[in-house]
């Protein structure tokens, strides 16, 4: 299927309810009040009234109604909190799956040391990058990029879900256009499309506006897309060398919301998917809590009169950080002249224990454990220990594996092709074999103790304790090992028969 050429609303109108998901779940990630009210609609910035809209129906008044959609009154300060519990959700997830770099490993010597360069410049914050984007936005597309001109070797570059258009056939990737805006003037908007297929990659630059695509007009027409004229064929493609598709898309979960809609299905869900109304609790929680410490400062109500006089006609005037805060104005024949001390209670233990059970909440809907996210103490424990703690963690981490091995594989295959036809090397592109480390390292006391044990119960052999002790070593490194321990403690005895005398 070709780039398109008639002029078309932009985005597909098919893929509107994902991307304003993925529009809710990208601003609650970025942790930006302000853009959190502009979602909501309770930002008074010259607006429709945002207290009107509470009253109406559809999603307009549904969204209104949040916390976050209740306005500041007219010449108030904003005194709204954000905990950025979406960002430690979304970074968390990336933690569990890429903390330590996943091992890859392919049969030819040559291929592997080339995939270990290639792994050294970047590649592990590309992934860490990647798992963090699809977490919070549902899935993320992984593709191989190359420039001579900045280095002498491919690499791995993350496209968010919201900047593709895939298409998918039983249920799996079978193509997929990016785009991305790359001039605007005057109303008129140049977007850049790129269309992966098997074995090509399409280029195309349309001149249109901000809701239309427009018309297909020359590459050079925009310096971001020139440099493409000189590369591409006569039908605007660039052979890619690699016989399938050199994009994969990592779904982050299965998909709830869109498991009606064939094609949006396969797009993923985020882990911030359902718990939005929680994490807009969370937020009024601890912005009650503040309010509660602003007002229960001491205040020591006052006549004017005892205030400082700012001089005839000009009233007078108090210091907010002086003890007598706030003064009264009243005649002072017959009046009441006492000084009236205010102190309101600050319900520290309340709001504290809703903050926690809304936090335990969200990480368990969201698939986590909260030892995971550091609560429940620093206590020390064992690697089983740590293990049944976060039992729920390590479930959805096995899960997200699941996804992210297949696809890895098959990119890191893509990459070593672009590899040998742009910059040669003599190498033999193959689909590597991907192991990820446990995230959970166990105590070497511990291990110390389990493998005594062993030796005093005459149940593992020195091969045995050694791979239980060095999970990461190879043979070569077990063998020579064995064969040290062996001889420091007298077990190593010549074979008679390779002697050729007989006891």
């Amino acid at each position: 299927m070709p780039l398109p050429t008639d002029d078309m609303a932009w985005p597909p109108h098919h893929l509107k309810p994902a991307l304003d998901a993925m529009h809710t779940w990208d601003t609650w990630w970025s942790g930006d009040p302000d853009r959190l009210e502009v979602l909501y609609g309770g930002s008074t910035g010259g607006g429709p009234d945002p207290k009107r809209l509470q009253y109406s129906g559809g999603v307009v008044g549904r969204l209104a109604r949040w916390w976050w959609g209740t306005p500041t009154a007219p010449g108030e300060r904003r005194t709204k909190l954000h905990v950025p519990i979406a960002g430690d959700l979304c970074g968390g997830s990336a933690d569990l799956l890429f903390s330590e770099p996943p091992k890859l490993t392919v049969e030819d010597d040559t291929t592997q040391a080339r995939l270990d360069e290639l792994a050294d410049d970047g590649m592990l914050a590309t992934l860490q990058t990647a798992a963090e984007v699809g977490a919070a936005l549902g899935g993320v597309y992984l593709r191989p990029v190359y420039d001579v001109d900045l280095a002498d070797r491919p690499w791995l570059d993350a496209v968010h879900a919201d900047r593709g258009i895939p298409e998918f056939q039983w249920g799996r990737l079978s193509a997929v256009t990016f785009w991305r805006v790359v001039g605007e003037q005057d109303g008129q908007v140049w977007r850049h499309l790129e269309r992966h297929e098997p074995g090509v990659i399409l280029h195309g630059l349309y001149q249109g506006t901000k809701d239309k695509l427009g018309r297909p007009v020359p590459l050079e027409d925009q310096p971001a897309t020139a440099a493409f004229a000189a590369l591409v064929n006569t039908d605007g493609a660039i052979p890619t060398g690699y016989e399938g598709l050199d994009v994969v898309y990592i779904p982050n979960q299965s998909s709830r919301r869109w498991r009606c809609k064939p094609k949006l299905q396969e797009l993923g869900r985020s882990d911030l998917d359902g718990v939005e109304p929680l994490m807009d609790a969370l937020d009024e929680t601890y912005s009650s809590w503040m309010r509660d410490l602003r007002l229960g400062k001491g205040r020591i109500v006052v006549p004017d009169s005892y205030l400082q006089s700012n001089g005839p006609g000009r009233g007078s005037s108090w210091n907010p950080d002086q003890e007598a805060f706030a003064g009264l104005n009243h005649l002072n024949r017959g009046g009441d002249m006492t000084l009236t001390v205010a102190q309101f209670q600050v319900r520290v233990s309340e709001h504290q224990q809703t903050a926690e059970d809304l936090v335990n909440q969200i990480l368990r809907s969201a698939g986590y454990s909260g030892q995971t996210f550091g609560l429940g103490g620093d206590a020390a424990a064992t690697a089983t220990e740590v293990v049944a703690r976060e039992r729920r963690s390590m479930t959805t981490r096995g899960r997200k594996i699941l996804r992210w091995r297949p696809a890895l594989g098959q990119v890191i295959e893509a990459l070593l092709t672009v590899d040998q036809q742009v910059f040669g090397g003599g190498l033999k592109p193959q689909r590597p074999t991907i192991e990820f480390e446990d995230s959970v390292q166990e105590d070497p006391l511990s291990l110390a103790n389990t493998v005594n044990v062993l030796a005093q119960a005459t149940a593992a052999s020195v091969d045995t304790k050694v791979r239980w002790v060095h999970p990461e070593w190879n043979d070569d490194q077990v063998q020579a090992e064995v064969g040290r321990i062996m001889r420091e403690n007298g077990m190593s005895v010549p074979d008679p028969m390779q002697t050729g005398e007989l006891p």
